[in-house]
């Protein structure tokens, strides 16, 4: 088992955690939106600090993949990156909405039949989201979505739906379905991590430190249709 040490900053929240054989040892976060340049550095300090009065060594470094925010991605992953190098340590990297599904997994109990939806907001009626099964193997892979009445009925006709992260808010009117279930208090963090790190630890699923690159979302505009007023 290992030391790793994690970094998300894709949305608005900002975080760094430090595990041991999979048990979180520190978290730090803050839900201050556009102050991951500023904060990261302080979280990595604290938990060097820590590393340091605990005798520890790092063996790996994960970063939060996106999709998400380009800003917010560029600083984690750049970060993640520069730690890689100076520790001599691999990258490993963790898709966003497997991390918030994850995340809603630690929360809620979820049965075979439903589906998970993490949904990251975007501009507009707009979301980024894929679709999981409860053990959390991707039934549909990342998508960027324009919500509109009905627009997942062909699911949600078969399927208990959970939706959930910082997209709900603006599609809870318009999935109006029984089998549709909201949670807005999801999102991504550096400790709901953890989990999946371990797995791609332990399988030396390790990413390129010099070639990786996260997940932008900017990557669909140019594919989404443009809505009509």
């Amino acid at each position: 088992m290992a030391v790793i040490l994690h970094i998300e900053t894709s949305t608005t929240v900002c975080s760094a955690a430090l595990s041991k054989n999979g048990d979180c040892l520190l978290q730090k976060i803050d839900f201050e939106a556009q102050s991951h340049a500023r904060l990261l550095p302080l979280f990595l300090k604290e938990i060097c600090t820590f590393l340091q009065q605990h005798s520890l060594k790092v063996d790996a470094v994960a970063v939060s993949s996106g999709p998400g925010s380009y800003t917010g991605l560029r600083i984690g992953v750049s970060t993640a990156k520069g730690l890689c190098y100076g520790w001599s340590v691999p990258l490993i990297a963790i898709d966003t909405l497997k991390i918030m599904a994850n995340a809603f997994k630690e929360k809620h109990f979820v049965d075979d039949g439903t589906l998970l939806c993490p949904m990251i907001d975007a501009r507009r009626m707009e979301v980024y989201n894929a679709f999981y099964n409860a053990d959390l193997s991707v039934m549909r892979p990342t998508s960027a979505d324009i919500i509109e009445q009905g627009c997942y009925d062909d699911l949600l006709q078969d399927n208990k739906i959970c939706f959930f992260g910082n997209g709900v808010s603006k599609c809870k009117m318009l999935l109006n379905h029984s089998n549709a279930f909201f949670d807005e208090t999801i999102y991504p963090s550096a400790q709901m991590m953890i989990r999946l790190v371990e797995q791609a630890f332990e399988g030396h699923d390790f990413k390129d430190i010099a070639y990786f690159e996260p997940f932008y979302l900017k990557q669909f505009i140019a594919t989404i249709p443009k809505q009509k007023f």
